[in-house]
């Protein structure tokens, strides 16, 4: 099947997952940094470590070479049409598959990115696999962990709407089952949790999970809006963020799939689950 896989993302969210679920399967995946010369720990050591970044083309050449396998994300700051070169380009060297790490609902809103990304990809010569993603638990991790670490909340804009959050590890394993195993040329999957949850209802794992009292305390968009700019987020983040809240916001983010208990034989990772082994990194003690 695939032999070379190069990890796009490959210190992200998703990508050091798929690095490390690649080495698993005694792959040794090719992962593309800004700076080769400085390798975070959460690397497999197996991996061959290559210069690559998206805006800088004449990286391009030496990342994709002899690769067959590509995992493909768009970085916040990255714009669509660099990362769609940048798939058509690993097309036109010989790299056989591609998995895109997509969005949920992506094929249905022309106006966020990774549409356009997913139909380009879809229009190259190489086979692909579009993977659909909910809300990552991960971003409570990242994102929303000092809301949670000092103020005891969850602070995001999305109302009362309900979503089928999923973890980053799971999609991790999902995306390297589809690029070393057959079966998935040409596919597209909605990768979610098992369930559909408020921020509300997060917020009550949290608490028990923790032992103290996380809140939800609905924050309008204004507000979210002042306090991530206080943070210095930059403005296209923040307008992401905004999006993805919105859509939860108004239903549309609660949908729930069995494409990830499919394809990786086993019930995906529940919020608990999730809080449970993250537990170490919300409690006050272990802030930096």
């Amino acid at each position: 099947m695939t032999d070379t896989v190069l990890v796009t993302g490959a210190t992200g969210t998703v990508g050091r997952h798929v690095s490390n679920e690649l080495a698993e399967r005694d792959y040794s995946p090719r992962v593309g940094l800004r700076d080769p010369g400085v390798v975070p720990e959460s690397l497999p050591d197996v991996a061959d470590v290559v210069e690559f970044d998206f805006v800088r083309p004449e990286t391009w050449g030496a990342a994709l070479r002899g690769v067959d396998g590509l995992f493909l994300m768009r970085p916040p700051t990255v714009d669509a049409d660099t990362v769609s070169a940048f798939a058509e380009a690993a097309a036109r060297v010989g790299v056989a598959r591609i998995a895109y790490l997509s969005t949920l609902g992506a094929e249905r809103n022309p106006l966020i990115p990774h549409h356009r990304i997913e139909q380009r990809v879809v229009a190259t010569d190489a086979d692909h696999t579009l993977l659909r993603a909910s809300f990552f638990m991960q971003n409570l991790a990242e994102v929303h962990r000092e809301d949670i670490v000092e103020h005891d909340e969850i602070f995001v804009p999305a109302g009362t709407g309900e979503t089928s959050f999923v973890d980053a590890r799971d999609i991790a394993a999902v995306a390297a089952t589809v690029l070393t195993e057959p079966g998935h040329e040409n596919r597209s999957y909605d990768i979610t949790g098992p369930e559909a949850l408020s921020y509300a209802d997060v917020a009550a794992v949290f608490s028990d999970v923790l032992g103290r009292r996380i809140t939800y305390p609905e924050p309008s968009l204004v507000a979210f809006v002042r306090r991530s700019r206080g943070r210095g987020y930059p403005l296209p983040f923040i307008a992401v963020m905004c999006a993805i809240y919105t859509t939860a916001r108004l239903g549309l983010a609660d949908r729930v799939t069995d494409d990830t208990r499919e394809l990786l034989g086993r019930e995906p990772r529940r919020i608990r689950a999730f809080v449970e082994d993250y537990a170490a990194e919300f409690r006050p003690e272990t802030a930096q």
